[in-house]
């Protein structure tokens, strides 16, 4: 029997648990657990649980099943995950969609826009290496900021559900322009690079609607906020864990995008062998699957109606507490009520919220190393490609081989979560989140390192050594220049590496800017996350001049340094958060719970009349 301690008195739970333990205690002292089931003139004895203490006091202290840990269990008992809600595989599968066909749309982007139509190396709008870099690390910084008007049109007005609903209606539009404008006839007459700007555009207003809010929308479908004990059939005595079913939640949403991700395999494939247009058409027909179980799932989803103005509230509390030298009970209403008579400030919110808002700090504070993060993470979706191209592919297209990271993550996600985590939990050692976002940020720099050791081996062998595709000696009878003497497969760990960074640092931070937000700021902070991204697009543009040869090996080695000496940093100045971590998570508790769509518009709804009956009533 489970016990939720938000929904009982505190001397009806007492009492229960008096009586559970009293009870145990009893049926303990005066017969012993037997090994198998007696018949008796009643019916079936009941089945006494083993405990391995001799003690009976210490018999007496263990919490039941369902109840909250003791402290000493906490310290003591392994912590796992619970079951995960139905509701949560609905939106990976709308996720995967998504991500299908954002990936397979840009897989082919950096080709599409770096060759000129009709070459070696498929193409269609012919601006050169640096140009193309340039437009990806646009279209990404776009794709990143769109996320933060997103998040206040639902923190805000619509709600997570409405404002995914109409983003991807936005996002349709954006994936037809990019179809008709792939076309061959449109290519030629030159309707290409305007039609892939606009689409960008409309394609990045859509997804940035969708990405703040699917995120924390996942992780609400499980309502459960309290740690409890359970017994497994091992016997071994277990704590359920929220946090720990967060991070499986993420974990398990994470590998569904990079299933998704997969697509650019069967679009690079078209590209490659029939044609650009085929490979846009491709990821539409895929959204569109996606928007149908968006729809199809709506009743079952869980959510919270709009807050209004939260976003101002939370600048209006940030602002009291700098006015009042960091004293954040300034901003609470019973602060407020005992020390300034409640008229020095109108509070429109209360003590919890404050706190939440202060937790919500220490979240963008352990962001602001991201950015150089994914500078290193964008390389995959275009440096890389380029380098790939400078190789012999041996029939391989040249943006097949950023399929590696995503397989690696597939791969890797299962065997991480429940065997090298839990193993690591068996000896006594919890990953706690700043501990993994700091080794994700040491894959990525190891990434760089063997990045940079295979643009040198490129640059050390013929024919054109470092100026790969541009010397004489690499001319071909077509017109066309040969690759470097250097075979493709050696790229591969450079993905592998990407891959493992990705599952410590990029599943964390989605993790983390779910648990450490406010509940009615879950995608404002969401988006604040993926804005980091944004920035690292940014710095990825100041770098793009650098993205030619032979400079690229020194901007690896560059990456490579920023990425290692950021990641000591970020252990240096946040380890003390691992500390604090479920003492953080535990305001969770008395937040209200998400509910199903149509109660959160009833909500909505009953909210925006609020102020024409109360003036009615006055009158």
């Amino acid at each position: 029997m489970q016990v939720h301690r938000d929904t009982s008195t505190a001397w009806e739970i007492g009492l229960w648990t008096f009586a559970n333990n009293t009870s145990r205690f009893h049926a303990t002292a005066v017969a012993p657990r037997t090994k198998e089931h007696k018949d008796m003139a009643g019916g079936i004895e009941p089945f006494k649980p083993e405990y391995p203490h001799e003690d009976l006091g210490e018999i007496a202290s263990l919490s039941p099943d369902g109840e909250e840990p003791t402290e000493e269990e906490r310290h003591t008992l392994r912590k796992v995950s619970d079951k995960l809600p139905w509701a949560a595989f609905i939106i990976c599968i709308i996720e995967l969609c998504e991500r299908f066909t954002y990936y397979g749309l840009s897989g082919p982007f950096q080709n599409y826009i770096e060759n000129s139509y009709g070459g070696r190396v498929p193409g269609a709008i012919g601006l050169g290496q640096t140009g193309a870099t340039g437009l990806t690390d646009f279209f990404q910084f776009w794709c990143y900021v769109c996320p933060v008007f997103g998040a206040i049109v639902s923190d805000q007005y619509l709600g997570k559900y409405w404002t995914i609903f109409y983003s991807a209606l936005i996002y349709i539009l954006g994936n037809l322009i990019l179809f008709l404008t792939s076309l061959p006839v449109a290519i030629e007459n030159g309707a290409s690079l305007g039609g892939l700007i606009t689409a960008m555009i409309i394609i990045g207003i859509g997804t940035g609607g969708i990405k703040s809010n699917v995120s924390p929308l996942i992780a609400e479908q499980y309502q459960n906020t309290s740690q409890f004990v359970k017994t497994l059939k091992s016997g071994e005595r277990v704590i359920v864990d929220p946090g720990k079913t967060i991070q499986r939640i993420y974990s398990i949403f994470y590998m569904m995008i990079n299933i998704g991700s997969l697509s650019s395999i069967a679009t690079t494939e078209l590209e490659a062998n029939i044609g650009f247009w085929p490979a846009y058409l491709l990821p539409f027909l895929m959204f569109l699957v996606g928007f149908a179980v968006l729809v199809a799932g709506k009743s079952k989803y869980k959510v919270r109606a709009p807050a209004g103005s939260v976003i101002p509230k939370a600048c209006k509390i940030m602002w009291i507490a700098l006015m009042n030298k960091g004293n954040w009970n300034a901003a609470k209403p019973e602060y407020q009520e005992e020390f300034a008579g409640g008229k020095k400030y109108n509070l429109k919110w209360d003590g919890i919220f404050v706190e939440e808002v202060k937790r919500a700090l220490v979240a963008c504070k352990v962001f602001c190393f991201f950015p150089i993060y994914w500078v290193v993470y964008s390389q995959m979706l275009n440096n890389f490609i380029s380098q790939a191209g400078q190789m012999q592919l041996h029939g391989i297209p040249n943006d097949l081989m950023q399929n590696w990271d995503p397989i690696t993550i597939i791969i890797f996600i299962p065997i991480i979560d429940y065997f090298f985590y839990p193993a690591l939990g068996k000896l006594g050692f919890q990953m706690k989140p700043i501990t993994r976002i700091t080794l994700g940020f040491m894959f990525g720099a190891g990434a760089m390192a063997y990045a940079a050791g295979v643009q040198k081996l490129i640059y050390k062998t013929g024919p054109c050594y470092d100026a790969p595709g541009a010397c004489e000696a690499g001319l071909l009878p077509d017109g066309t220049y040969a690759p470097n003497n250097v075979h493709v497969a050696i790229q591969a760990p450079a993905y592998l590496l990407i891959g493992l960074s990705e599952i410590f640092a990029s599943i964390t931070g989605l993790e983390y800017a779910f648990t450490k937000a406010p509940a009615s700021m879950k995608s404002f902070i969401m988006s604040l996350f993926l804005l980091t991204s944004a920035f690292g697009s940014a710095l990825g543009i100041a770098l793009s001049p650098t993205a030619v040869d032979p400079k690229l090996l020194w901007m690896y080695v560059g990456l490579c340094i920023a990425c290692f000496i950021a990641g000591v940093l970020f252990w240096v100045i946040y380890s003390k958060y691992n500390d604090t971590e479920e003492e953080m998570n535990e305001l969770e508790k008395y937040t209200a719970k998400p509910k199903s769509v149509e109660q959160a518009d009833e909500e909505k709804a009953a909210a925006a009349e609020a102020p024409a009956r109360e003036k009615s009533i006055s009158e």
